[in-house]
């Protein structure tokens, strides 16, 4: 290892190539070496989290995922979204192409402590899960009226 070091201290030329080649190894494959399990790439679904004066609202991508096949519980300030994705494959065929992987998955979302998780709804449009949790009544901002003065 050391010589092949000094050769490229020597070749800085042939040294920035196999720096190129390593790079594109990492971004062709970036998780070659690295059992995720569960939680690897294409298995959990993509999540966004945004807030707006009424409450939270958690968007879970899960297209071809059927409503029956993901749960959704709330634990505290913590909601997780648990589910299984299948991709069937016709009888005699053979993937060409696979990027759509499937099984188990489960996502957790540390939500701020103003929610009222007993109010949480969800609904799912076009392969897209929507779950809206409100903040608690007490959390939510308010008007403040000024009173009028008595002019005396």
């Amino acid at each position: 290892m050391a010589l092949i070091r000094l050769a490229h201290a020597l070749d800085p030329i042939n040294a920035l190539l196999t720096v190129q080649r390593e790079l594109e190894q990492v971004l062709d494959n970036p998780l070659l070496g690295f059992d995720l399990g569960v939680s690897g790439r294409g298995v959990f679904p993509p999540v966004n989290v945004f807030s707006d004066a009424e409450g939270y609202v958690v968007r879970v991508e899960v297209p071809g995922v059927p409503t029956d096949q993901v749960a959704i519980e709330a634990q505290g300030q913590t909601l997780t979204i648990t589910g299984r994705r299948d991709v069937a494959v016709p009888q005699g065929a053979a993937f060409h192409r696979r990027e759509r992987e499937s099984g188990e998955f489960r996502r957790s979302i540390q939500l701020p402590r103003d929610v009222d998780v007993t109010r949480a709804s969800a609904t799912c449009k076009q392969g897209v899960l929507s779950i809206r949790v409100p903040r608690r009544e007490e959390a939510k901002p308010r008007q403040i009226t000024i009173a009028p003065t008595a002019q005396g």
